[in-house]
């Protein structure tokens, strides 16, 4: 049972099958949630919610990877969908906010400059999580300042 939990929390509930670009869909999974569920909930809900795709990722990436050789699988998307949260906290779920919050957040994480890349360096669900976490913290500051200077 904990294993199957795992598997199903690892791969966002399967997104991270869908064909091409799977941490494509897991960021849009997330960014779709919060322009659902983002007008109605308070950032402080919405910040539990991240710690909690964090530590739950952490735990089912642990368990997903225990099988494999890879250490990293694409299929694993529970990263990109916490670091794309992460992203858009705070901010009012707009379309400009979504779409800007997605794009900042890709680029980062595929990009991965320094600090994020050192988040890889990191053992097992930890390593898998923490770039991504790091991408969505920089996205999330170059959404502020866009924010603050562009789009006030």
């Amino acid at each position: 049972m904990g294993k199957r939990v795992a598997h199903l929390i690892a791969t966002g509930f399967g997104l991270g099958y869908l064909p091409k670009a799977p941490g494509s869909w897991g960021s849009l999974g997330a960014v779709a949630l919060m322009g659902i569920i983002g007008p109605f909930t308070h950032p402080a809900f919405q910040s539990l919610i991240a710690i909690i795709l964090f530590l739950a990722g952490i735990w089912a990436s642990n368990e997903y990877i225990q099988s494999l050789d890879n250490k990293d699988p694409s299929e694993v998307v529970i990263d990109e969908i916490a670091g794309q949260w992460i992203a858009l906290v705070f901010f009012a779920p707009t379309i400009t906010n979504l779409l800007l919050g997605f794009f900042l957040f890709r680029l980062f994480d595929i990009w991965k400059p320094l600090p994020v890349r050192l988040g890889e360096k990191l053992p097992g669900g930890l390593g898998i999580m923490m770039d991504d976490i790091l991408a969505g913290i920089a996205a999330h500051l170059c959404l502020k300042l866009i924010n603050q200077f562009l789009l006030s």
